[in-house]
């Protein structure tokens, strides 16, 4: 049997402890003395005497002090008023004085809080920075193994900051003592301390939370009703006073995507305090509380009136051929990092496919990298409890990428008509009138995102419905109709079928409407056919009888001239 060389050390309080609390840093007082544990009454206690207490337990200052907090008071009572100056290590180095008691009135046993010895250091504020937790007078840092937003979540609300916005590991230099902090045991509800172990290591933790903004009740860190930290208060926000650019920067703010719905009351009702003014946001600020504000004060808002907003996580695919396929990344702390690809089904990739809005996951796959490189790993069985991606992602190095394909893939094709018309070709996007007895051409084209595939075009009127399908040649496919009649008219649409990742893929066009009519110079064709030759005859008849008239004046006049030179030349001849 092999000798174990660690040696437990223990130490505990000597003479105070807490009853019935929700840790070991809350509870109802008790006190030792002469082997005996006594309640101490309300009355004989304050805050300096509290601080006392909360130091001798090793835990942060004092945050609640009330009666019958944790239960009525239990006898023995101790007898006499405590008075401490608050600097002492002990209570019971505390000097105590007024008259002896035996009993205490019911509900004025010594509730007590105390808060959580916790803090994070190095940041830009006292909401980011280094985890440490102090035990025995000692702040220690805390191993960044294994933890999530879910868990950092719940050092941001101790530490009354807003919502989890970062976690991230980071390596020192040199290993030094440590606490390690199993983030299930945090998930349990227990207090960080109480999970602490020591530990030796070079990794640290760090965490962001946000200063003045959270989130309440929502189902992600991303989701709830709007609660803005003011003056060390927090209040809620009436929707009158709040419009869509104000929500672009609490999202951003808080880490998570666009805003998806902004409507009161999805998330619970208003609770006083209420914000007093009306933001006025850009859209385009850091952090809600650099928007200016403006109107009248306000101290209430209506019932339903509380704004609940709904931010979209921050997940996107990579490097595919469309939105809806590649490498799995997730934003924390605006860095996209890639996720880590071992272990993942497609039961897990069908959570991403459905939060993309891309239908059904159909290919997930592990892909390796050249070197090493921060990433994401997120364990399924947080995907499976229905966690949002962000909340379940932790620190990783690794060189096996999540690469994943969802049903939707396929970028929507490209539906065109073209025509000719008296000898020149025209093409159009929209709907087309064909004339009767001409020819037209319906193109389909997509994008080269996979080789191969076919496209169906299909047509649907009022009285007949038909398709067509022809192989994609250089991604396209190009229909042409010789000889148009009346039966052709109605909507088109191209449909690209394609076998990829072992799948049949198909992706549908707009719709394209073509009605058919007779040709617009019919009627011009009828009325130069039988008109204009009717008109050409008048023409000619009138020119005819014009001319006829014209010669028969002239040779009259002709006539009498020379009739006229006759007279004259026989008068000067017989004169």
């Amino acid at each position: 049997m092999l000798a174990s060389t660690h040696v437990l050390d223990l130490t505990c309080s000597d003479s105070v402890r807490l009853l019935n609390g929700s840790s070991l840093c809350s509870g109802r007082l008790q006190v030792k003395s002469n082997q005996r544990w006594s309640s101490v009454c309300e009355d004989d206690f304050d805050l300096q005497d509290a601080e006392v207490v909360c130091r001798e337990l090793g835990c942060g200052p004092p945050l609640l002090l009330q009666g019958a907090l944790y239960g009525e008071v239990e006898a023995p009572v101790w007898s006499r008023e405590f008075q401490c100056g608050g600097h002492e290590s002990a209570l019971l180095d505390c000097g105590s004085s007024g008259s002896a008691r035996s009993s205490c009135s019911p509900g004025k046993a010594v509730g007590l809080t105390c808060s959580e010895p916790v803090r994070l250091v190095g940041g830009a504020s006292r909401c980011t920075g280094t985890l440490e937790v102090k035990h025995l007078g000692e702040w220690r840092r805390v191993i960044g193994s294994d933890w999530t937003l879910k868990q950092a979540a719940v050092v941001c609300e101790h530490l009354d900051c807003g919502s989890a916005v970062y976690v991230g590991e980071r390596e020192e230099s040199s290993d030094r003592s440590m606490w390690e902090i199993k983030p299930d045991c945090v998930q349990a509800g227990a207090a960080l301390r109480e999970c602490a172990t020591s530990a030796l290591t070079s990794s640290i933790l760090d965490l962001t939370c946000s200063d003045s903004v959270r989130l309440l009740n929502g189902s992600s860190l991303c989701s709830g009703r709007l609660q803005v930290k003011s003056n060390q208060r927090w209040s809620s926000v009436c929707e009158d006073d709040f419009d869509l650019q104000d929500a672009e920067v609490v999202c951003r703010e808080l880490g998570c995507g666009p805003p998806l719905l902004l409507q009161g009351a999805l998330y619970g009702e208003v609770e006083a305090p209420v914000w007093s003014r009306e933001f006025q946001c850009g859209g385009h600020e850091s952090a809600l509380l650099d928007c200016g504000s403006s109107g009248s004060a306000r101290s209430s808002c209506s019932p339903g009136k509380a704004v609940g907003l709904t931010c979209s996580e921050p997940v996107r695919l990579v490097g595919g051929a469309s939105r809806c396929g590649g490498t799995l990344e997730v934003k924390q702390l605006e860095e996209w990092r890639p996720v880590d690809g071992y272990d993942w089904t497609l039961k897990e990739a069908a959570v991403v496919c459905e939060h993309l809005d891309c239908g059904s996951a159909v290919y997930v796959g592990e892909r390796k990298e050249s070197s090493d490189r921060s990433m994401w790993e997120i364990k399924p069985d947080c995907v499976q409890s229905g966690a949002a991606l962000r909340e379940c992602a932790t620190s990783f190095i690794s060189v096996s990428t999540l690469d994943v394909t969802c049903s939707d893939l396929l970028i929507q094709p490209i539906i065109s008509v073209s025509y000719s018309m008296d000898g020149v070709s025209q093409a159009q996007l929209q709907g087309l009138q064909v004339f009767r007895g001409s020819s037209f051409t319906i193109s389909c084209s997509t994008q080269p995102q996979y080789p191969g595939g076919a496209f169906q075009l299909t047509f649907t009127s009022s009285i007949t419905s038909f398709n067509y399908t022809q192989p994609a040649v250089n991604h396209s496919s190009h229909f042409l109709f010789p000889v148009t009649e009346p039966a052709h008219q109605g909507n088109y649409s191209c449909v690209y079928h394609v076998y990829v990742f072992s799948h049949n893929f198909s992706s549908e066009s707009r719709q394209l409407s073509v009605s058919v009519s007779d040709h617009p110079d019919l009627t011009g064709f009828i009325i130069r056919a039988l008109v204009l030759p009717l008109i050409l005859l008048l023409e000619s008849v009138v020119l005819y009888l014009y001319c006829k008239t014209s010669r028969g004046q002239k040779l009259g006049r002709r006539e009498n001239n020379k009739h006229h030179i006759t007279n004259k030349w026989y008068t000067a001849t017989c004169c």
